[in-house]
């Protein structure tokens, strides 16, 4: 087989802060607005000709994925890795369909370009239920913030020139299905008043206040999440729930500070990208 039939892509985890939901009936221009950081510590996906998706080494069955492939026109193998935890919020589902997609393309030399391809994984999470604006926050990489909803030309983001060490504890999943198709005009409203401000102020002190203000005022925080938020608060540092999981992020040592052992990554810069495979 040669190289042009394998191909691997890289994608950044990505934990938001904070969101609203925004509806069309596009799924190219449905999504979310809000605010979060791409991680250093992500998801490889590699794509061949055949079938079956795997996820670290066990058969699944990953909708994003499978609509990936569909509107590329392809059969493809296709293999995840990741460390993260899934289902916790660290958008794995848009990782592996931004993956797929980039991979696929280069496997299948379907001649897509970058933008086509985002809108291709995008659309398929929106599909799958299973997330809002993560793929368009991999692609771009660093502490993104989405200031209009949607894949490539519709949707606008900026970000916050910030990096540095990011910790985090995770507890537990939620369901990302669950709450999106729910009411969701409650949390929206919170986030937007949340995007307004820290727009006014990006700084990731501002994110991570007016994603503590948005955890609590959506009623999506949980006991276990914060108790662990109040810990390392009570020890000097800064955190905030993941949006959405039973998991709490902290910039610096703060989750440390507090005494756990949590996991450590960088705010990453460089998005979404093919790998040597």
């Amino acid at each position: 087989m040669t190289t042009e039939h394998r191909a691997r892509a890289f994608v950044p985890g990505h934990l938001s802060g904070f969101f609203s939901t925004h509806r069309t009936d596009d799924p190219a221009t449905t999504g979310s607005t809000g605010a979060g950081v791409a991680l250093a510590e992500g998801v490889d996906v590699f794509v061949e000709p055949g079938d079956g998706v795997s996820l670290n080494g066990e058969a699944t069955t990953v909708g994003a994925v499978s609509r990936v492939l569909d509107a590329l026109g392809v059969d493809g193998a296709v293999r995840i890795e990741t460390a993260l935890p899934v289902g916790a919020g660290f958008g794995v589902s848009g990782a592996a369909a931004l993956g797929t997609a980039l991979a696929g393309n280069r496997a299948f030399d379907c001649r897509q370009t970058v933008n086509e391809l985002v809108t291709v994984a995008h659309s398929a999470d929106v599909n799958a239920e299973t997330g809002l604006g993560d793929v368009v926050a991999q692609a771009r990489g660093g502490a993104s913030i989405s200031i209009h909803p949607g894949a490539p030309p519709h949707g606008r983001a900026d970000a916050i020139p910030a990096t540095g060490r990011i910790e985090y504890l995770s507890r537990g999943t939620l369901s990302t299905r669950d709450v999106l198709s729910g009411d969701t005009q409650t949390l929206s409203a919170v986030g937007d008043a949340a995007l307004d401000r820290l727009v006014d102020d990006p700084r990731m002190e501002t994110l991570m206040s007016v994603s503590r203000t948005f955890a609590h005022e959506s009623g999506l925080i949980t006991p276990e999440v914060q108790e662990l938020v109040d810990e390392v608060t009570a020890a000097g540092g800064t955190a905030a729930m993941v949006m959405l999981g039973q998991t709490v992020f902290a910039t610096g040592t703060g989750l440390t500070d507090a005494g756990y052992d949590p996991a450590v990554t960088q705010i990453h810069h460089g998005g979404a990208h093919l790998g040597a495979e």
